[in-house]
């Protein structure tokens, strides 16, 4: 099964979007380490802070079942509305372990290699081959 990842870079404040295999992934949790040698990135190192499931309901930290329905208070994961002062509201998400109904998970940098991302993933040739086409 095929896994979105979004990596984003703390440094430029870009996101890159790249496919992987699921399998490897599997039985990791927010806030893990993952090498970028899972990703074919040697050099770099990432941290999971968050995603989301097959239906789109986003991982929460500290849910260790697949998927809960929990009561908020105000704006969180999953939920950006205002509530009003007093109320609560029961949400949806998904627990903080990565499984096989993982859709997305989203990486940060946090240690860089030698070579940057773009270069690493191609996306300078797709930046050129625009240009030349607008």
């Amino acid at each position: 099964m095929e896994l979105s990842i979004v990596i984003g870079d703390p440094k430029t404040g870009k996101s890159y979007h790249i496919k992987k295999d699921l399998k490897p992934f599997i039985g990791m949790k927010i806030a893990d380490k993952v090498r970028g040698e899972l990703l074919d990135l040697t050099g770099y190192e990432f941290e999971i802070t968050g995603g989301s499931d097959y239906a789109g309901f986003p991982m929460r930290k500290g849910i260790e079942s697949q998927r809960k329905r929990i009561l908020i208070s105000g704006k969180t994961v999953g939920f950006k509305r205002k509530l009003h002062k007093g109320e609560r509201k029961r949400i949806t998400v998904a627990g903080q372990m990565v499984h096989d109904k993982t859709a997305q998970i989203n990486l940060k940098i946090i240690k860089y290699g030698e070579k940057p991302l773009d270069e690493l993933l191609g996306k300078e040739e797709n930046k050129k081959e625009n240009a030349k086409t607008q």
